[in-house]
This record gives structure tokens, C-alpha cells and sequence, in this order.
């Protein structure tokens, strides 16, 4: 429902398009995994938004679900089996690693060439995937990422993680997204490369704020990539 998280998932679908990939949505099926319900510890609005999932996956029976949020990631892969859901989830990063490793997506680097990567909560330090997205950024701006100095497993947070995204502003105290995009943009790079829809609106956010000025711009994994192809989306 989000726009911007609306165009992530356009650039995605042009890239499946174009690496020939097989995919289907379940459009008007399609729910919230209940991630933020969990977070905010409302177990029971998360259980029963899960049954109705974990229904409506087992009988569609995906053979493979790409993410292109890490808390739903984590929540379908790793939280879903324990009522009865069990999937094979990729973050959609990772995915698109695999599609460039096995030939099918052949990119051209794009002119993003001064790039860092914020690393996501739920994809990082809960799932131990780091080096996918970077490999994927490096073949799509022929080079490598510039790193901020909180990164990886010691990566600071966008400030939207444990449900905090949902919370009224705490007055008082420094806003953590401006914080973290602050250490963006001290890296000198024009561009943020996010793979999280909560990151991306908190870093966008960030970079519209008085206090910081001339930032770099905040764009999705596979935004980059569609760059790359030349695809519109």
C-alpha cells in the first residue's frame, strides 16, 4: 500500500521479466505477514494473521517465495513453521545475486558508482545474509561499495525495527534514521542503497529533514539493478 514500496516492487517485476522468470503474485490474497503485530506484542493478532496466511500459501503450494521486505523474510521462513507453514523464502536480494551468477540477468553498470549499503535489521544480523546484496551492487555499478563504518553484523539500526516505525515520535533524544543516514552521507556517497521497505521510508524521510542537506539519494537494491538493464518501472 506503500508508494515507494510500490516501486521497489515494480523495479522487481521488470527484473523477473527480464531474467525470463517464471513468477505470480497472489495480488488481493496477499496479506501482512504480521511482523510488526509480533514486534509490537500482539501475539494474537499476529497467530491469527498467520493461520490466514499459512491457509492461503499451502494451498497455492509456492515452490519458492521472494521477499522483498526482511522482516517478512524472517517471519515466512523462519516463524510461519511453527504453525504449520513451511517455505522456501529468499530475500529478494539474494535472489537476484543468483539470477546474475547463473547468466540470466547481464547488467551494465549504471553510473552509480559511488555506493553504500545500509545493512537491514531482519536480513543481517537475524539471518546472516551480508555479502548477497553487496555482490549484487558490484556487478550492477562495476565496483565496490563504499562502506559506512557501522556495518554488517555491527550495522546501526534505521530506526523503524520492533515496531518502532508504528510509534508516536519520542522528543528529546536524536531521531535514529538521521542519525544512520547522517553516517550515509559522511561515506561521500551519492547514493544509499536500501533492501528493506521500512528502511527505505525511514532513510527517505531522513533526506528531506532541514538539519541535512545534500545526502545522497535513497534507492532499493533492485532499483539499481533495472537501472542497470535499462528498464522503466
Amino acid at each position: 500500500l506503500e508508494p515507494r514500496a510500490q516501486k521497489t516492487a515494480r523495479a522487481m517485476v521488470q527484473v523477473l521479466k527480464a531474467a525470463g522468470v517464471k513468477f505470480a503474485v497472489l495480488g488481493e490474497m496477499e496479506s501482512c505477514t504480521g511482523d510488526s503485530a509480533r514486534r509490537a506484542g500482539n501475539e494474537y493478532l499476529f497467530y491469527e494473521m498467520a493461520l490466514v496466511n499459512i491457509e492461503t500459501l499451502n494451498e497455492v503450494n509456492p515452490p519458492r517465495i521472494v521477499a522483498t521486505c526482511p522482516h517478512c523474510f524472517h517471519t515466512l521462513g523462519k516463524e510461519y513453521p511453527q504453525f504449520g507453514g513451511n517455505y522456501d523464502v529468499v530475500h529478494h536480494t539474494d535472489f537476484l545475486r543468483e539470477l546474475m551468477e547463473n547468466g540470466r540477468l547481464k547488467v551494465h553498470a549504471n553510473g552509480h558508482s559511488n555506493v553504500t549499503f545500509h545493512d537491514p535489521c531482519y536480513l543481517g544480523r537475524h539471518n546472516n545474509v551480508y555479502d548477497e546484496p553487496r555482490y549484487a551492487l558490484q556487478d550492477a555499478i562495476g565496483g565496490g561499495v563504499v562502506e559506512m563504518p557501522r556495518s554488517r553484523n555491527n550495522s546501526f539500526c534505521c530506526g523503524a525495527g520492533g515496531a518502532q516505525f508504528w510509534k508516536e515520535e519520542e522528543h528529546g533524544s536524536a531521531r535514529v534514521n538521521l542519525v544512520r543516514y547522517s553516517e550515509a552521507k559522511a561515506t561521500g556517497a551519492e547514493t544509499l542503497a536500501v533492501g528493506c521497505p521500512f528502511c527505505m521510508r525511514m532513510f527517505a524521510d531522513a533526506s528531506q529533514d532541514e538539519a541535512i542537506q545534500g545526502g545522497p539519494e535513497v534507492k532499493d537494491v533492485v532499483e539499481i539493478i533495472a537501472e542497470s538493464l535499462g528498464l522503466d518501472y
